[in-house]
């Protein structure tokens, strides 16, 4: 697994979103009110941009604004339909104050 910045841990405050790109892959990283969360940035129902979705820091959840699926940051499961299929997280971790995101 290899290690990426993402930013400085105050340019991501509670209820904040920061979209990234590692090795090709557009990742979304969320801070659920202190929580820190990463999901790839593609709707498992037809590939639409996640991150550009209603982003809900209290429920942890972000939604498609294709066609409206929510999926839960911590497991990238799908909540509603039409999306079933889950989607990738990632690890994320805060050093030396910065956030560091694992990608495959």
């Amino acid at each position: 697994m290899a290690e990426h910045t993402v930013c400085k841990a105050e340019e991501l405050p509670d209820g904040g979103m920061k979209l990234v790109e590692v090795d090709g892959i557009e990742i979304g990283v969320f801070n659920c009110d202190g929580e820190l969360l990463a999901i790839e940035d593609r709707c498992s129902h037809d590939d639409g941009p996640l991150a550009e979705g209603d982003f809900d820091p209290a429920a942890c959840t972000v939604e498609c604004p294709r066609h409206g699926s929510i999926f839960d940051l911590r497991s990238g499961r799908p909540r509603t339909l039409p999306a079933y299929v889950p989607v990738e997280t990632f690890e994320v971790s805060v050093e030396d104050g910065e956030i560091k995101l694992q990608v495959d």
